[in-house]
């Protein structure tokens, strides 16, 4: 099954065509979006989504742009829907030093009080890193008892084996398709079975759409892609990932 691990339809890009949105999905051979909440908003938004659509399911979180917005009412509502089976994981949430909307020492708090949720919850959480491999991996190796999503991977190397290490899902998105993607190593040394594709749509469409809105349908191409990445024919490259994201989603 093709799944898009990394949606943002709960983004206002899709307000006016949301339905023909997923119509163009299912006809692109996708089976299931995981649809991102990265805030109370969106994530209600994707709770929404996800129970009145089975092929859809949501994710909770505070993004590290609004790490100063956490308070015990947001941890308070976080452990609370984290209890519904329909949000199948704790994110986006993570360390992003390159904006620093948020201090950074607010974006680690944040992140290490919803790893802990996760923990609390037994769900995985979706990791943003963007310009901080080094404190993202030091808090993952500190919160083992988390398995993490290495969301659109494009991070360094030692981010990635820090995160292999402890047996983490590496996602990869449209980005592999860019001309100035320079990490197909990443994508060779991810085991097949911590392998996952996503769109992180609207953002990051692939080629041929580069420049357009991205939606979950383009998963084919980051597909095809990494098949050809690693040598593989795409049917089986598709099969392998999306027992992954069953695997680690725990999607029926």
């Amino acid at each position: 099954m093709l799944i898009d691990t990394h949606c943002h339809l709960a983004d206002p890009a899709f307000a006016a065509d949301l339905a023909e949105v997923l119509d163009r999905a299912w006809a692109a051979g996708v089976g299931q979006v995981v649809v991102i909440g990265e805030s109370r908003t969106s994530a209600e938004s994707a709770l929404a989504m996800a129970a009145a659509e089975p092929r859809l399911v949501a994710t909770a979180g505070v993004h590290p742009h609004d790490a100063h917005q956490w308070s015990p009412d947001s941890e308070a509502w976080l452990r609370e829907l984290l209890q519904d089976a329909r949000v199948v994981a704790l994110g986006e949430t993570g360390l992003d030093f390159h904006y620093d909307h948020s201090p950074r020492s607010l974006q680690h708090r944040a992140f290490e009080a919803q790893l802990a949720l996760a923990a609390e919850a037994s769900k995985p959480a979706v990791i943003h890193a963007r310009e901080a491999d080094d404190d993202v991996a030091t808090i993952l190796a500190a919160h083992a008892d988390v398995t993490a999503i290495l969301h659109s991977f494009s991070s360094g190397i030692g981010l990635l084996r820090a995160g292999l290490v402890l047996r983490h899902y590496v996602s990869f998105s449209g980005m592999v398709t860019f001309k100035n993607w320079r990490l197909d190593d990443a994508i060779r040394e991810t085991p097949l079975d911590r392998l996952l594709l996503e769109t992180d749509a609207p953002y990051l469409a692939p080629v041929p759409h580069r420049g357009k809105r991205n939606e979950p349908g383009y998963v084919r191409h980051v597909a095809e892609q990494v098949a050809a990445v690693r040598g593989m024919p795409v049917e089986e490259l598709i099969a392998v990932t999306g027992e992954n994201a069953r695997r680690v989603f725990q999607l029926r």
